[in-house]
């Protein structure tokens, strides 16, 4: 076998070790049964589904119908803006309230993409605004400050 799609061989191995990763640490907790679950089943069960997903991403890599593709320089620049913007949301998430936090996570990891636009970025932040404050303040009735603090 010849490895003809790089990218997708090294996304596959990198999924079965984040996979295999999260399996062997969700071993540390218990597991309980399927009827009655323990706080590991759930985690070390995807962790087995992302490893296997990945074991089959990787060997369709290998197959003579893959694409042939290379794997570009790595762009830390890219890494750098995602993590910050992450960061960034922790830092401030308490004096900006949830509602601008994310706002600003969406914006500022959006700079990431090559292909960036002003408009979808913003539309974007606001559907996820829209979905945190369904899920976690409506849904699940989480207690975030929403807005700044100093309103």
């Amino acid at each position: 076998m010849q490895l003809r799609n790089k990218q997708d061989f090294w996304a596959g191995v990198m999924f079965v070790a984040l996979g295999v990763g999260f399996a062997l640490g969700a071993t540390n907790y218990s597991m309980g049964t399927a009827a009655r679950m323990g706080p590991g089943y759930f985690p070390f069960w995807l962790g087995v589904c992302l490893a296997v997903l990945g074991a089959v991403v990787a060997i369709g890599a290998l197959k003579e119908k893959a694409e042939e593709t290379e794997v570009d320089k790595f762009d830390f620049r890219i890494l750098f803006i995602i993590i910050g913007s992450v960061v960034l949301t922790g830092v401030v998430m308490n004096s900006l309230g949830i509602y601008i936090s994310v706002f600003l996570l969406v914006a500022i990891s959006s700079l990431a993409s090559h292909e960036f636009n002003w408009k979808v970025a913003g539309a974007t932040a606001i559907c996820l605004v829209l979905f945190v404050w369904l899920a976690f303040i409506k849904g699940l009735g989480l207690i975030f400050p929403l807005w700044p603090s100093f309103l």
